[in-house]
């Protein structure tokens, strides 16, 4: 057996069953939400963590290392799960995220940029961009990632062949959202 729990003006909170199996919330002006069939946790958007962040000052990349890049200033940060002083994202509610990372740099010579999402340290997802002679050119990186919800993190690293400086502003930015609970 399920129910239907309805809000309306004079009423206030009403239930009425049936059988379908299925729990609906419907207003008094009709709107009528079925909620999931879920084990665990059901995801509603208020907890659901999401961040965005860019630079305010450029990443010094030097030439043949991989270098951490920071990201120091948030544009939104739905559950305080990103930390600017280490540039990590650590989610504290278990799932899927959606991680996305772009750097942007300006060269005078080719260059090799390859950017990596890593996860504990370790490089989960990246992407390439080989740089022309007096060029400016973005790497990007993009994946589904999984996060236990306690000690998983993700942070941006880059390595680059020459010795170059992230650009700031909108053109080098990191983000993450969550997709789905696990």
């Amino acid at each position: 057996m399920a129910s239907i729990i309805t809000a309306t003006v004079a009423s206030g909170l009403t239930q009425s069953a049936d059988n379908s199996g299925v729990l609906q919330l419907a207003s008094g002006t009709g709107n009528l939400v079925t909620v999931p069939a879920v084990t665990g946790t059901a995801m509603v958007s208020g907890n659901m963590p999401a961040f965005s962040a860019y630079q305010t000052t450029g990443t010094a990349l030097s030439a043949g290392t991989t270098t951490k890049v920071v990201f120091d200033t948030e544009s939104f940060d739905t559950n305080s799960n990103f930390d600017t002083s280490t540039s990590t994202f650590t989610p504290t509610v278990a799932g899927y995220y959606q991680v996305n990372a772009c750097v942007f740099v300006s060269s005078t010579t080719s260059a090799i940029l390859t950017i990596l999402n890593a996860s504990n340290g370790a490089s989960r997802s990246g992407g390439f961009t080989n740089i022309a002679s007096q060029s400016q050119a973005a790497s990007m990186a993009s994946a589904v990632m999984y996060f236990n919800g306690s000690t998983d993190y993700v942070e941006v690293q880059v390595f680059s062949s020459n010795a170059l400086t992230t650009l700031t502003g909108q053109y080098t930015h990191f983000s993450a959202s969550m997709v789905r609970s696990a």
